[in-house]
């Protein structure tokens, strides 16, 4: 039996240094269980390597870290999210795939640039 997944893709814009900035145009995606599912993230940067990350926030939850993308690498913070989620660098977007959607994964998900020309690896500033 299929099951609709609700996944909301954050459509919020991170603002960094100077002109560096992502944006995520989606809201909400509905999808069936086992299906595969690509949340879009676009970036511009002024200059350097980009390094993109996403984040998943569950309900009532503070948003995690799951991976990050640089130079070609996927750098993923648990070894069991390889074998359904991906994302890498291509052009100026970094978007997320997630394969054999299961009712668990539907939460916030959340694309981030990390400034690279500065160094900052604080916190990023939502705009409001």
């Amino acid at each position: 039996m299929d099951h609709w997944l609700w996944i909301i893709l954050a459509a919020l814009f991170f603002e960094c240094k100077g002109q560096d900035s992502v944006t995520q145009t989606e809201g909400e995606i509905f999808a069936f269980e086992g299906h595969t599912v690509t949340l879009n993230c676009t970036f511009e940067i002024s200059i350097g390597t980009p390094t993109l990350f996403w984040y998943r926030q569950d309900l009532q939850d503070f948003p995690k870290y799951m991976l990050k993308c640089i130079s070609g690498t996927t750098i993923f913070a648990s070894e069991s999210d390889k074998d359904r989620f991906n994302a890498t660098i291509k052009g100026k977007s970094v978007n997320l795939e997630i394969q054999n959607l299961h009712p668990s994964d539907s939460a916030v998900y959340y694309c981030a640039l990390q400034p690279t020309v500065t160094g900052n690896t604080k916190t990023l500033y939502k705009n409001h």
